[in-house]
């Protein structure tokens, strides 16, 4: 097993005390700019992190992580979850995984059940929260991680950089001859509104097709609204070409939807999902897609949850970049 380095190696490579060492990680103190550089690069030179048995003595927290996500089903969280877990467990944290159902008060109940049980940190995809919901886990100086499309504040967060693969679709289905596009959305009351809906709606316009107000259906992110909304659009006075999807979920049960009225995808309608789950793959025809990877998305964020745990204090934003992958249903 490979020995651990200390934080008295990292001060006697970085030719400060032990004392300024933990000055920087904690950020209780001020240092000099070339003092905290010639510490954070002995860090990284020596592989040094905090001792997960000492760090749970310091702060009288345990080592469990807990991972608070709105749909243990969907296939996205799995692998996010699968991710931070093998990153995390490597630093002697284990996470504990609870599910939503994207309801409101199941995560506020979740995360004070965090503070109540002094987890060692939390990683979260709020779906209606407000944003300033963690301001609780800050004073209770527990670390805290968002991944999410919106803004939170005071807390890292980890969000898609995906504008420009969402182009790239509305322009490839203005090239294919498409005119009008339907958007299978999410639910009107989400924080921060639907910034995956906004980004469609601006792509849209910029590759001069139409998305009228009664091609976007709101819902939740789940198969069945998927098959729903399919069947309203399928109602609506102009019917659309293409339907775009918030999620690969959502995506299926716009194909499912296809299928049992017989409408052929995608001859008579294009269909795009968005996150490139396991089976957008597998499907038939084989979904095209925004691939936003959540396997690095989990490691993204736990690396941004150990900083903190090891005492950084300055907030972070991190961009998952997505692509855009192009199958057969385009």
């Amino acid at each position: 097993m490979q020995r651990r380095v200390t934080m008295t190696e990292v001060a006697r490579a970085a030719g400060v005390s032990s004392a300024t060492v933990s000055y920087v990680l904690s950020g209780k103190r001020p240092v000099s700019d070339g003092t905290r550089q010639a510490v954070e690069e002995a860090i990284v030179r020596l592989g040094f992190s905090l001792n997960p048995v000492a760090r749970s003595l310091r702060t009288g927290r345990s080592t469990l992580v807990a991972l608070v996500i709105p749909d243990i089903a969907n296939p996205f969280y799995a692998h996010l979850a699968s991710s931070l877990q093998d990153e995390l467990r490597a630093h002697g944290c284990h996470v504990v995984v609870s599910n939503t159902g994207a309801r409101r008060e199941a995560e506020e109940d979740l995360l004070r059940e965090v503070v109540n049980q002094r987890f060692a940190g939390v990683v979260m995809t709020p779906f209606r929260l407000d944003r300033d919901a963690f301001q609780e886990l800050r004073r209770a100086g527990i670390p805290a991680v968002v991944s999410a499309d919106v803004e939170f504040s005071d807390v890292d967060l980890v969000m898609p950089d995906s504008a420009a693969a969402v182009r790239q679709a509305l322009a490839l289905l203005a090239a294919s001859g498409r005119r009008r596009v339907g958007v299978i959305a999410g639910p009107r009351d989400a924080t921060g509104g639907d910034p995956r809906l906004q980004r469609i709606k601006d792509a849209a316009t910029a590759a001069g097709l139409s998305i009228p107000e009664d091609l976007i259906v709101p819902g939740e992110h789940t198969r069945r609204a998927g098959v729903l909304g399919f069947q309203r659009l399928m109602t609506a006075r102009h019917r659309p070409d293409a339907v775009m999807c918030v999620n690969d979920v959502t995506a299926v049960g716009v194909m499912d939807g296809a299928e049992h009225t017989g409408v052929d995808i995608p001859a008579d309608i294009a269909v795009i999902g968005h996150d490139d789950i396991d089976f957008a793959s597998l499907v038939r025809p084989r979904l095209t897609t925004i691939s936003y990877p959540a396997h690095q998305v989990g490691r993204t964020a736990a690396r941004l949850l150990l900083q903190q745990m090891d005492g950084r204090a300055s907030r972070r934003v991190e961009h998952v970049v997505a692509e855009f992958v192009v199958r057969s249903t385009t």
